[in-house]
């Protein structure tokens, strides 16, 4: 095992027990409402687009970031069954972006290509996080913003000891890192806020 291969075992480890099982944690105490039809898909299209990479010739440890960021949110949907108050009602929009996403990777099945897979893969992630990037932004104190961090901080990682740059080795993690900076920000408003001396909404 190489140092690179090390250091993101290191980083996907941490993630998942540092910062997912917070979020978990804070699920179960009903601090914190994941909505399930988010993360519901947060788990299936990262572990296609592990499954695609490796179709198309990518290094299994190199896709370590993109797997643990659908375990990370497996365990979250899990948890959210063990406490009624902890998810957040589903609306149209919820409705809306998990019927598109599930359809994305129907498309995919379709079709078979470790390529069209991973688009595929990436689009229905994106469409799945439009609800929860909504609510954090409007409701931050129902997120783990921490969690949000913990995978930048990992995915980060991914895209600089990657061993190639091909869009199979790290296409989901530059959709990753995009939505987890955006998520980061989203969650922690306030407390950028008063970092910069802004008053909030």
């Amino acid at each position: 095992m190489n140092a690179a291969a090390a250091l993101l075992i290191a980083g996907a480890l941490v993630q998942f027990f540092v910062g997912s099982l917070a979020y978990v944690g804070d699920t179960l105490k009903g601090k914190s409402k994941p909505n399930r039809m988010t993360f519901l898909i947060w788990a299936a299209g990262p572990f296609i687009g592990v499954a695609a990479g490796i179709a198309a010739g990518a290094a299994w440890w190199a896709l370590l970031p993109v797997f643990v960021a659908g375990l990370g949110p497996f365990a979250i949907f899990l948890s959210s069954f063990k406490n009624p108050a902890a998810y957040w009602r589903l609306g149209v929009l919820d409705y809306t972006c998990g019927a598109l996403a599930l359809t994305a990777l129907i498309l995919w099945a379709l079709t078979a290509d470790p390529t069209t897979a991973i688009i595929a893969a990436i689009l229905a992630d994106a469409l799945a996080s439009f609800p929860t990037i909504s609510k954090s932004w409007k409701y931050p104190e129902t997120e783990t913003g921490f969690t949000y961090f913990a995978a930048l901080c990992n995915v980060s990682l991914g895209l600089l000891v990657t061993p190639s740059y091909t869009f199979s080795q790290i296409g989901f993690l530059v959709y990753l890192f995009i939505a987890d900076l955006i998520l980061t920000v989203a969650t922690n408003r306030p407390w950028l806020r008063k970092k910069l001396g802004s008053s909030p909404d």
